[in-house]
């Protein structure tokens, strides 16, 4: 453990961070950069006396739960949070389960690509991140809790639109489900001891014998879905091409619905663009 580059390394990042950043009032009469230590120690759940021992190079090595929460409390990024166990003498495992935070500079590229639909999904198929266009496409993913937003919980257990039709109208609801299935299977076995990857293999075991015996092949091996069709209550059926850009370091991916230029399809997504998620075939 080395204590004092331990101690710079904490101090250096708690000064970085606003109050505003995680949620905190700023108040008056703040002289010190960034958060107090009694800050930093409330959201790590640990004693103000402990971090700023820590801070002073003082303090015994911390546990992996301290780390943890620490790692929580400054928002580190996957390679500050790995530098920090390596300083604490505590070489970091796996993450214990599928990272859920999204890079702000991915976030801002869906942003800037005002002509595609785009999402980010976890290991697990749950949405992430999303554009404007996606949500018109789609849905409207902010209006849902985070179990909605789960696509192969969705995929499973409630495949159909309110139209009677398979969710979001895709021409592939098959082929995505069998594929959305073998990559759970996957994820999975690089998070064994996530609860919520567990519970959600469970719960689709229990509700879903399609699902089950696709589990029960133990195929690991999904197939590449370059075009989907959807089928949008507003805008009738548009082909659009599909592609899937891996983020490593997070373990996520993003996906990009976009158009051929000059096709039907492409006149459908502007119009998408900007009516948004507004129902125009429902009566005001």
């Amino acid at each position: 453990m080395d204590r004092r580059e331990l101690a710079d390394f904490l101090r250096s990042r708690r000064e970085r961070i606003t109050p505003g950043d995680v949620g905190l009032p700023a108040g008056p009469r703040r002289r010190t950069p960034g958060l107090r230590r009694e800050e930093v120690a409330q959201l790590a759940f640990i004693s103000t006396e402990y971090y700023t021992r820590l801070e002073q190079a003082r303090a015994p090595r911390p546990s992996r739960e301290v780390l943890s929460g620490l790692t929580r409390a400054l928002r580190l990024t996957d390679a500050e949070r790995d530098h920090l166990h390596h300083l604490a003498g505590a070489p970091p495992g796996p993450p214990s389960g599928p990272p859920r935070e999204v890079r702000q500079s991915i976030v801002d590229l869906l942003h800037r690509l005002p002509h595609a639909a785009a999402i980010v999904i976890s290991a697990t198929h749950e949405v992430l991140a999303w554009n404007d266009l996606a949500a018109a496409l789609m849905e409207d993913f902010s209006a849902l809790s985070r179990r909605d937003r789960n696509l192969i919980r969705r995929a499973f257990l409630d495949p159909r639109d309110s139209g009677g039709g398979p969710l979001y109208g895709v021409s592939d609801a098959e082929e995505f489900a069998r594929n959305a299935a073998l990559d759970l299977r996957a994820a999975a076995a690089r998070y064994p001891g996530d609860p919520e990857v567990t519970e959600l293999v469970d719960e689709l075991l229990a509700g879903s014998a399609e699902f089950a015996e696709l589990w029960a092949a133990h195929d690991v091996t999904a197939a590449v879905t370059l075009t989907k069709t959807f089928r949008h209550p507003l805008v009738g059926p548009l082909t659009v091409n599909c592609d899937v850009l891996d983020i490593a370091d997070r373990d996520q991916r993003l996906v990009i619905y976009t158009a051929v230029p000059g096709t039907p399809a492409e006149e459908a997504l502007r119009l998408l663009s900007v009516v948004g998620t507004q129902r125009l075939d429902v009566p005001g």
